[in-house]
């Protein structure tokens, strides 16, 4: 997997259980990692835009009170099987990874 693939994988991840903002987005991805994780505003919205154009995100306008509107995401039918693809892709790479370095705690 390549960074491109590798950072289309975790905002498709982060949306796997609902719609969020891209703030949320970095925050999800940050959490779930447990820290190990972290992607910038400049990672973050690029990606989405390019999302949204091939239609594997929706996006919409959501009003705030007393604040201006943010742009949620969430995943299309198409964005649910890539982020699947994505899944198969990383058990793969994990198990051949895994081959070479043998079980935990084998000497």
């Amino acid at each position: 997997m390549g960074y491109k693939s590798e950072l289309e994988a975790l905002v498709l991840g982060a949306l796997r259980e609902g719609p969020l903002h891209g703030y949320r987005i970095a925050v999800a991805i940050r959490a779930k990692s447990e820290g190990a994780l972290k992607v910038g505003d400049n990672q973050i919205y690029p990606t989405l835009h390019r999302l949204e154009l091939e239609e594997l995100v929706v996006a919409e306008w959501q009003p705030q009170l007393g604040k201006p509107a943010r742009k949620v995401y969430a995943l299309t039918q198409s964005g649910i099987t890539r982020l699947e693809s994505h899944q198969k892709e990383w058990q793969k790479y994990v198990s051949n990874f895994s081959s070479v370095l043998g079980g935990v705690g084998n000497a």
